[in-house]
């Protein structure tokens, strides 16, 4: 779950950049006015109308079209086998697919998600899809190799409930006004730099500070992002134990601390398969973690 929330920030970030740097450059070598500037009709000479419009476009471009491919950027970077439930299966995998199919029939979906397994250590799972009809929930040979099996269910059903709940597309819309914002904002910074220099270099200056400044407003909007994230994982959770039981559902939750406990004991470290089960940061990097801490998840279902 929470690769799924990084690669989708990351893909939305790489594709408002990749807009941005090429309108730059199709307005600097062209007749196109791409500058939102109009001297002595606005506040400090910029058209702020024309450069809402331009931000609104530009972010939710990016925030749809990283929704768009989400699910074959995340089958592609986690290398997901998908399970064809009309094939030939192992019973390894076909129970795996059963428990997706189930609880998807509970949470009422009308379409079934693609389901998947990835080889990987970590213990860990995630759904995602440009929509209920294009989901895909996937599931780590980690996770099937060291939790019982109504653990594994309770994850499963959680994943499920993320398909359910729509959430991928609520955080598109989200990332989309954060988007926004963040290229409005830098535009307007950058266009104030660029004023301190010498007009010959203006342009080359602008768009650097364009780049710098959507890159350093994307990572302070992600928190907001981040902080969305914390929440809908409550809802999950519930979700999770509406669907499995919320003593399956709560039984995962622990298997999950018991795990990331043990490797910690064992390791003496926090590696990426640890972080990969999203227990939050310390300090300010609780900011930009995607998950609550699961001493908390555990508190919060228990207390329904």
């Amino acid at each position: 779950m929470g690769k799924r929330v990084f690669l989708f920030i990351l893909t939305n970030i790489l594709v408002m950049t990749t807009i941005v740097i090429a309108w730059t450059l199709i307005t600097t070598y062209t007749n196109v006015s791409g500058t939102f500037e109009n001297n002595g009709s606005t506040y400090l000479g910029i058209n702020y109308g024309s450069l809402m419009v331009f931000s609104i476009l530009v972010g939710f471009i990016g925030s749809f079209f990283s929704l768009a491919i989400s699910r074959w950027v995340a089958k592609k970077m986690m290398k997901v086998k998908v399970l064809d439930p009309d094939g030939q299966l192992s019973p390894y995998e076909r129970a795996v697919v059963e428990k997706v199919h189930r609880f998807s029939r509970t949470a009422g979906l009308m379409h079934m998600p693609e389901v998947g397994i990835y080889q990987s250590g970590e213990v860990n799972a995630f759904a995602t899809g440009p929509s209920k009809k294009r989901s895909l929930v996937a599931v780590s040979a980690g996770l099937l190799n060291n939790l019982d099996d109504d653990a594994v269910e309770g994850v499963i059903a959680h994943e499920v409930a993320h398909v359910a709940n729509g959430d991928m597309v609520t955080m598109t819309l989200l990332q989309g006004i954060v988007n926004t914002f963040v290229v409005f904002f830098s535009r307007i910074a950058a266009i104030i730099v660029s004023r301190f220099v010498r007009s010959e270099i203006q342009w080359i200056v602008r768009f650097a500070a364009i780049i710098i400044f959507q890159i350093l407003f994307s990572i302070l909007g992600s928190i907001v992002v981040s902080a969305y994230s914390r929440h809908r994982e409550y809802h999950a959770d519930r979700g999770g134990g509406d669907l499995a039981g919320r003593d399956k559902m709560a039984h995962a939750l622990r298997s999950l601390k018991n795990h990331v406990e043990r490797a910690k004991v064992n390791d003496g470290t926090d590696d990426s398969a640890i972080q990969t089960m999203k227990i939050s940061g310390r300090g300010t990097m609780k900011l930009f973690s995607s998950h609550p801490d699961l001493d908390d998840r555990i508190a919060r279902l228990e207390q329904r």
